[in-house]
């Protein structure tokens, strides 16, 4: 005999799914056999994170499964598009305007954006697997990696997750204290973050135009001593991962200036044997070490150098810094030469990690949920940086959903009849959790624009209770 749905539902749902779906033959009606067949076929699909890698999954099953789909796309946030929103930097609004496509998706009638739910304290995981046919996890990777040497507990020492969500209006890092008033910081790590960081403390009002940089942090940045900001790689200037465009912005900053040592750039003929996008970024630093231009914020490159402890009386005051160089697999090692740089505040930009989740499987060495191909285990799934760790840009995540799009198509057949959003939602009033709609979300950004200083696209709430107050809804 067949388990009835109801015995695989949490209590919250189960009579919602016995007395839709389980009626004796004399009182279903055919309109009732109709909507419980439709339901079979009917897929249920939970995606965690409204970032690119959730939106582009919700695109391919859109597109994969047509209307014979119901795809609800929880967040932490009462806010949606993640890294979008609190990573992309400021002063990039073109790469921003991604969401509009995210947009396009969140407005159709089979997607639905479900904010403020916390997966692992709101809902569980196999709450989920029991309510939805299949769940993808698509939390990104939002914490920081620990900065693992002596002294890395001192105040004034900052993950870049911290530093970048405090100037993009993350709530969590709303009350973040930056120490800005020394003139040195150190930001350890040769990606595009570290550049952002840098560009960020550097820029005058006049080049913040535009950008939707939160008013708090920009008062503070635009009053602030700093004026020498090195930034340290372990390797050499063929190793970094910086791209062109953000290596080419640092060179036209009004009052920052970069700086690289000549001594530390190859033999020119071997930029030869680099690709292009790197060769451009290795020209670029080239060109700054050629032509160094006195302006009164210096941005000192500082390759083979790692860090290895930070100093000072009860704060920040110096990293000491041991010389590295290369060996024959390009892996960075220690001389035993070391050297102090003085400053006030540390920004560690030396990749970020997946949070884990109560019952699902963690690669704890990679920052990662443990999977194959995105598979964790039936029903569930990650995409994104939660599948393959902190890597690629957000068009890579592109791709990334279409596989785990077919892989679900291919796994979870037609529907198991489970009970989806109707079940959610019962669940969710039950525990008395406020959710935020799309439609909510169109409110918030609408007050967050009209409250925009002049020349900003918006003034983001960083408090989510006033984005509640702007929604006239109890939190």
């Amino acid at each position: 005999m067949k388990t009835p749905e109801s015995a695989r539902l949490h209590p919250a749902i189960s009579t919602l799914a016995s007395t839709r779906f389980h009626g004796s033959p004399a009182q279903t009606s055919e309109k009732q056999n109709n909507e419980y067949r439709g339901r079979i076929f009917m897929r249920h699909i939970a995606i965690v994170g409204s970032g690119p890698a959730g939106y582009y999954t919700a695109e391919s099953l859109q597109k994969a499964y047509g209307d014979d789909v119901t795809i609800d796309i929880l967040d932490k946030q009462p806010v949606p598009f993640g890294l979008i929103r609190f990573g992309v930097a400021p002063d990039h609004q073109s790469i921003k305007a991604v969401s509009r496509r995210y947009e396009a998706v969140a407005l159709t009638d089979n997607v639905r954006f479900v904010g403020n739910i916390e997966v692992g304290n709101h809902i569980s995981i196999a709450e989920l697997q029991e309510l939805y046919d299949a769940v993808v996890l698509a939390t990104g990777a939002p914490v920081d990696r620990a900065l693992d040497i002596p002294g890395a507990e001192l105040p004034g020492i900052l993950g870049s997750a911290e530093f970048v969500g405090w100037y993009n209006g993350h709530p969590d890092f709303a009350d973040l204290d930056p120490p800005l008033d020394g003139a040195g910081v150190a930001i350890i790590g040769n990606g595009n973050v570290a550049l952002d960081v840098a560009r960020i403390l550097s820029k005058t009002e006049k080049e913040f135009g535009g950008s939707d940089i939160v008013s708090h942090s920009l008062e503070r940045l635009l009053h602030s001593g700093v004026r020498h900001i090195t930034i340290l790689g372990r390797r050499g200037p063929h190793q970094i991962a910086m791209t062109p465009k953000e290596l080419g912005e640092l060179g036209h900053l009004e009052r920052a200036a970069p700086r690289v040592d000549p001594g530390d750039l190859p033999d020119v003929l071997e930029d030869a044997h680099l690709e292009p996008g790197m060769r451009k970024s290795v020209t670029h630093l080239r060109e700054f070490a050629a032509n160094p231009v006195a302006k009164p914020i210096i941005v000192e490159f500082d390759f083979y150098a790692m860090p290895v402890a930070v100093e000072g009386d009860g704060k920040v005051e110096r990293l000491v810094v041991e010389r590295t160089k290369l060996d024959d697999q390009l892996r960075s090692i220690g001389t035993g030469e070391q050297y102090e740089i003085d400053c006030a505040l540390v920004i560690s930009c030396i990749g970020y990690q997946t949070p884990p989740i109560d019952g699902v499987p963690y690669e704890h060495g990679r920052g990662r949920f443990a999977n194959v191909d995105g598979r964790i285990m039936p029903g569930l799934y990650c995409v994104g940086w939660a599948r393959r760790g902190p890597s690629g840009t957000i068009g890579t995540n592109k791709p990334d959903g279409v596989m785990i799009a077919d892989h679900i198509v291919a796994d979870i057949g037609r529907g198991d009849g489970k009970a989806g959003r109707p079940g959610l939602d019962a669940l969710l009033k039950e525990r008395n959790v406020p959710v935020v709609t799309f439609r909510d979300w169109k409110v918030i950004e609408a007050a967050e624009i009209a409250n925009a200083r002049d020349g900003s696209p918006r003034e983001k709430f960083v408090e989510i209770a006033d984005m509640f107050r702007a929604l006239q809804k109890p939190i």
